[in-house]
């Protein structure tokens, strides 16, 4: 799997900021760069929360950035037409790129739903599980794919969508933003599979409990994200943590212990 401690979320700018675009650009590039020589992994979202971004590879070739495929995670979901998504997977191949982050994903009224039967679903609604499936047969020796898993859904439910996305040919994956030890995140290791733990690193825990769909507990109130990432990397020290919502102004010396030397 990913060679490195730490996978950091990068946003890539926002389509409709048209007049800020070469501005955000260069912020992208920048965060990007840091990144890497801090010796992290990048996870780039795809249109999260169904607002229409750049795609990683064209904010990529917008700045001429260079691709390490040990190191670069393309998020792609199914709110894409069939021939947009070919042409992403298409030239993602061309550029070597590794590691796809699978994912259903968040809909709106900007961006296209994918038609199941376009890529051999068998249901009306195109599912995570038929978009893995789908990469695998078509790009079964260019990429490795990897699912998304909510320990805050019901369960058996969400262990067995986990199975069934394995079976497609998931080789890892990333849960939602966990607190310290998670009991449903710990029956990931019955399938096997290489798990990246997910570490929310903002004190605005309001937004975290609004976008895992989970009801708000004590923890709201007593949130410490480095006293969380610290117990992480006790509970799981064999996992690459996920770190969604790092600051950029921080000295992350200061705050990611397992940066490398």
């Amino acid at each position: 799997m990913l060679n490195c401690s730490y996978l950091v979320e990068l946003l890539s700018p926002k389509r409709s900021s048209e007049d800020q675009i070469e501005g955000l650009l260069d912020n992208f590039a920048e965060r990007f760069r840091r990144i890497i020589d801090a010796g992290c992994g990048i996870s780039i979202p795809d249109n999260p929360m169904g607002q229409p971004r750049l795609g990683a590879l064209e904010s990529i070739d917008q700045r001429d950035l260079v691709v390490d495929p040990e190191k670069v995670v393309m998020n792609l979901n199914t709110f894409h037409s069939k021939s947009e998504l070919d042409r992403l997977l298409q030239k993602a191949a061309m550029a070597n790129l590794k590691y796809i982050l699978v994912l259903r994903g968040d809909g709106g009224p900007l961006l296209p739903k994918l038609d199941a039967k376009s890529i051999g679903g068998k249901l009306s609604v195109v599912t995570s599980i038929d978009l893995i499936r789908y990469i695998n047969k078509e790009y079964s020796d260019q990429f490795i794919t990897g699912a998304a898993f909510n320990p805050y859904n019901p369960m058996p439910f969400e262990l067995n969508r986990m199975k069934q996305k394995i079976d497609a040919g998931a080789k890892y994956v990333v849960t939602q933003p966990i607190f310290g030890k998670d009991k449903n995140v710990d029956r990931l290791k019955e399938f096997n599979i290489d798990i990246v733990v997910e570490a929310w690193m903002s004190n605005n825990i309001d937004l975290l409990y609004k976008s895992v769909g989970k009801e708000k507990d004590e923890k709201a109130r007593h949130y410490d994200p480095l006293k969380n990432l610290k117990a992480l990397h006790e509970y799981y020290p064999e996992c690459c943590v996920y770190l969604s919502m790092l600051s950029f102004k921080k000295n992350w010396r200061d705050i990611l212990p397992r940066l490398p030397a």
